[in-house]
């Protein structure tokens, strides 16, 4: 009896202990990973000091205006290095860190150059994404940061990128889509991973129709990925714009939405 018990507990207290190690592990990566990152100084933090002062301080004023008038969050970082990672999850951690936007709106937006990386990417906020979308991300960088990029005008790049961003999350996108940097071709915004998706979902349910339990089980895990798709996936939050008269992130969160590219 006991030598059974000992067969039944062994695999659960080994998986326990595994568990336990791999949390300790993450709680003691975690932090030192963040303290890593820049610190929030202002809404531009030029750490691989490529912008011109006079650039900057414009930069600086376009996105205070941008904030006090809509609330909306854009902030300019420049990095030395990505430390190893894809500049996507340097980017997604980052935004988490810094918690651009406000916590209620989810309204940040990052800007992140990794010039030694020769990488770009905007990192959007769960409240903006609907507006500032992955396709639009990705315009935004070929046509009006990555040419500018190619030719050693990193100030001119930034300018660019900051501006169009502005447009499209603050102009009516009948006025938007006139400029030829960022009209989307209707073929070229549809998403056709998201089509076949809902094919393999109908021919699953097809299949699986005769089993009232897999049915439930299918529909189960298909609400849980929508839902948990939603704009109240904010795993990171904070208290305020401020701290003490400083400048600082109002709690926002981003999931990943946006696009990276390179020159």
């Amino acid at each position: 009896m006991i030598s059974g018990a000992r067969r039944f507990f062994s695999p659960i207290a080994l998986a326990a202990g595994v568990v336990f190690v791999v949390a300790a592990l993450l709680a003691n990566t975690i932090p030192a990973r963040a303290a890593d990152f820049p610190a929030l100084t202002g809404r531009v933090v030029d750490q691989a000091d490529i912008i011109p002062a006079a650039t900057r301080q414009a930069l600086q004023s376009t996105l205070a205006d941008l904030e006090s008038k809509s609330g909306i969050q854009l902030v300019v970082a420049t990095v030395k290095s990505l430390q190893g990672e894809d500049i996507e999850s340097y980017a997604n951690e980052l935004f988490r860190t810094w918690k651009l936007g406000e916590k209620d709106k989810n309204n940040g937006v990052l800007l992140l150059v990794a010039p030694n990386e020769r990488r770009v990417r905007i990192e959007v906020g769960y409240g903006l994404e609907p507006t500032l979308t992955d396709a639009l991300s990705k315009l935004i960088i070929v046509n009006a940061v990555a040419p500018r990029f190619k030719s050693g005008d990193f100030g001119g790049g930034i300018t660019n990128g900051v501006a169009d961003i502005i447009t499209v999350l603050t102009t009516d996108s009948s006025e938007w889509q006139k400029r030829p940097s960022l009209r989307v071709d209707r073929e070229q915004a549809s998403d056709p991973i998201g089509w076949l998706l809902i094919l393999g979902a109908i021919v699953i349910v097809g299949l699986i129709g005769v089993s009232p339990s897999f049915r439930w089980l299918f529909f189960n895990l298909l609400l849980n990925i929508l839902f948990s798709s939603g704009g109240s996936r904010s795993g990171f939050s904070g208290d305020g714009f401020s701290d003490g008269g400083g400048f600082s992130g109002g709690g926002g969160s981003s999931g990943g939405g946006g696009a990276s590219g390179s020159w």
